[in-house]
């Protein structure tokens, strides 16, 4: 372990989901960086692939996403199971941050929840950008966020975080079941006005820069960053 690992407050993790370049977080790394820098803090930032990149079979991956997704206690849980292996290396006894790009999101929380309850990671804040809609425990949905992109008319622009449900069988003040399209929704949930949709959160040449509002990138870290700032301040 580095020097500046063992002063890190929060170890933190990008994850990627399907067919992702390995290229895929390389600018947002960088400008995480030079934010916690501003801060003065000076995490550790890892990237993870847990379903494996763009050279590899996607239909093994989606395959895989799916197992992640399932509600069956069963399920494969490949890509948490991939994440929750190079987590354990690096930073058992410490808490983590782990922010997931479309499956990788799921990914994120089926990790970090298997370290958790095996009592690997002491705590965990995730924020999953793009996701599929995987549902939460009730007792950990403050420590989950969770971000779609929209245009300017705020019309969805990502595809995939229509995959999968929150929802659930809930039972009202008189008495009734009804289904709970929310009820294992993360704590959080908002939106990141972007130009382009699901592959473009973390852009930033020319084509995906608005201008007024900044490069997609600029965009997504602007929108996730009070919820970054929260877990390595809060230590």
């Amino acid at each position: 372990m580095t020097a500046a690992e063992r002063h890190a407050d929060w170890d933190i993790y990008l994850l990627a989901g399907v067919a992702s370049t390995l290229t895929l977080f390389r600018s947002c790394k960088l400008e995480l960086e030079r934010r916690f820098q501003e801060t003065g803090h000076a995490p550790v930032i890892r990237e993870l692939f847990p379903y494996g990149d763009h050279t590899q079979k996607l239909t093994r991956q989606i395959i895989e996403v799916r197992g992640d997704l399932s509600r069956l206690s069963g399920a494969g849980r490949n890509g948490g199971r991939a994440a929750a292996a190079q987590v354990r290396e690096h930073s058992t006894g410490r808490p983590v941050l782990l922010i997931g790009h479309s499956g990788g999101g799921v990914a994120a929380y089926q990790a970090a929840v298997m370290l958790h309850d095996e009592g690997i990671i002491p705590d965990y804040r995730i924020v999953q950008v793009g996701s599929p809609k995987v549902p939460i425990r009730i007792h950990d949905r403050m420590r989950v966020s969770y971000y779609s992109a929209i245009d300017e008319q705020g019309t969805l622009r990502d595809p995939i975080t229509r995959i999968g449900s929150w929802g659930g069988w809930s039972r009202s003040r008189f008495g009734l079941w009804y289904w709970n399209r929310l009820k294992y929704a993360p704590g959080h949930v908002g939106n990141i006005t972007l130009l382009g949709g699901h592959p473009h959160y973390f852009r930033s040449d020319a084509a995906y820069v608005h201008p007024d509002r900044g490069s997609n990138l600029s965009v997504t870290l602007d929108s996730v960053w009070d919820k970054v700032v929260e877990v390595i301040s809060n230590k």
